[in-house]
């Protein structure tokens, strides 16, 4: 994936520098709860900060702006490449693509609108505040847990982000919720693979987008569908309890995620995400 040459727009917030945000209390359910990744198992933080009263947030406000880093600067780049795909879509639509509050770049722990983000949870993103939050030790863990490895997995992971983004101004998250939360037709599964689709749309269009600074070529597209494959529901569920349970479904199977992205790469039409009215997922 080329994309050194990407435009940048600063719409990041650096907290990398603040530390953790002191937490109160404590104990070993919070450790198990915050655990559960939000990326990977689709937990609404919101739920699991309720849930866990004990942890209480400090409020952090970081560094706003460019970054001089090179994991910082990609993170910008596919952010604002992202706005670049989606302004015009959505304005077709008669949408205004309001970008995300920020792309909050983090250690261990930070305060979010939701409740206390931590790097366990994995990237997320809060409806609440509009930011996307990301501990960029994640990458690591990309690619040592789930062998997701390549740039693009990290801009898939991004870019599914920012669907829950463009999702959230569409209301999808408010109809995901009516639906469920769990299992193998509710609303979060609908609402992630969308997300999913959503950041197969954003690939089909990001070299045109960006006048030709991003280059994302077929085994880019390869690595996507390696991390879309390695965060199903049943891979992850085989791996860590060694049995499937559908009821308890929240992102879809690793066929159902890859299948989602790659109708949205090869149609490049986000109207082509529809999981909602989907008769088979």
């Amino acid at each position: 994936m080329e994309w050194k040459g990407g435009r940048r727009s600063g719409n990041i917030e650096d907290r990398r520098g603040l530390g953790p945000v002191g937490i109160a209390g404590g104990g070993i359910g919070a450790i198990v709860l915050a655990a559960i990744g939000y990326f990977v198992f689709g937990i609404d933080p919101q739920t699991t900060m309720q849930a866990t009263q004990q942890l209480q947030p400090a409020q952090q406000e970081g560094a706003r702006g460019e970054v001089s880093d090179r994991d910082g600067q990609f993170v910008d780049v596919i952010e604002t490449s992202n706005r670049e795909v989606w302004a015009p879509i959505l304005a077709r639509e008669g949408v205004d693509y309001r970008r995300p509050e920020a792309i909050v770049l983090y250690k261990q722990a930070t305060g979010t609108g939701c409740g206390t983000g931590q790097s366990a949870m994995g990237p997320f993103y809060c409806p609440a505040d509009q930011k996307v939050y990301l501990d960029l030790s994640f990458w690591r863990e990309l690619e040592s847990r789930f062998g997701a490895k390549g740039e693009f997995a990290r801009a898939y992971v991004i870019s599914h982000e920012i669907g829950h983004h463009v999702q959230h101004l569409l209301g999808a998250d408010q109809q995901a919720r009516r639906m469920g939360a769990r299992g193998e037709e509710s609303g979060s599964v609908r609402l992630e693979l969308q997300a999913d689709c959503y950041a197969g749309v954003w690939a089909a269009h990001a070299n045109e987008a960006s006048g030709g600074r991003i280059v994302i070529n077929r085994g880019d597209i390869q690595d996507g569908l390696g991390a879309a494959a390695a965060v199903g529901d049943d891979t992850i569920q085989n791996r860590t309890q060694g049995q499937v349970v559908p009821d308890s479904f929240t992102h879809g199977t690793s066929v159902q995620r890859m299948r989602w992205f790659s109708r949205g790469y090869d149609q490049g039409d986000p109207s082509a995400c529809d999981t909602f009215s989907a008769a088979n997922l």
